[in-house]
């Protein structure tokens, strides 16, 4: 889920960039080493949408560096146990897939598989339903359910099941839509508009 929060930061300059740009200097700073990093409390940093406060200078004995406090404003995102998510398959094998969801990577077991579906080895491992119409393969998109979440100072890593109602492909790249009539003729008509 997306949040939008207030975090402050400590953020050290160097001396050079002391001058009439030094709110841009800290601001850019700033969105250069927060953006895209992940906290255990708070989340995946997905985008800096504002700076509230910058506070006094401190300078740091004997280096010259200035340290400045910073109330900044961010969306984050934090994956929760029981939210549906929708996600592309990364790799996929006999113990289950890896889907990625933004930032989150998500296992979801062979297990948490519904049970018509088989894993089939090959050029392309995939899962497939008895029947064939469903395939989970490389690049495919998933609608999963998170059943946990592993949170670390530095990573967020969750655990997924398709195996309740709505849930499974949404997309599946390996099924080609073919043509109708109707747009052949219209692609006919616009390669004539193209030669007159």
């Amino acid at each position: 889920m997306f949040f939008h929060i207030v975090l402050e930061r400590n953020m050290q300059l160097h001396p050079r960039h002391f001058g009439p740009h030094l709110r841009d200097k800290l601001v850019s700073k700033l969105i250069k080493d927060v953006e895209g990093t992940c906290s255990g409390r708070h989340g995946f940093v997905v985008a800096i949408t504002g700076v509230e406060d910058v506070g006094k200078g401190l300078i740091r004995e004997g280096t010259g560096y200035v340290t400045f406090p910073v109330k900044y404003q961010c969306v984050v995102f934090r994956p929760f146990k029981g939210e549906i998510l929708e996600a592309v398959v990364t790799m996929v094998n006999k113990m289950g897939f890896f889907a990625e969801a933004g930032p989150v990577q998500i296992f979801v077991s062979n297990h948490l598989i519904p049970d018509d579906m088989e894993f089939q080895s090959g050029d392309v491992p995939n899962y497939t339903t008895s029947d064939g119409s469903v395939k989970i393969q490389k690049d495919s998109e998933v609608r999963l359910k998170i059943i946990g979440t592993r949170v670390d100072a530095t990573e967020i890593f969750c655990i997924g099941t398709i195996k309740d109602d709505f849930l499974g492909v949404i997309s599946d790249p390996g099924a080609a839509v073919p043509a109708t009539p109707l747009s052949q003729e219209r692609n006919e008509e616009l390669d004539m508009d193209l030669y007159y």
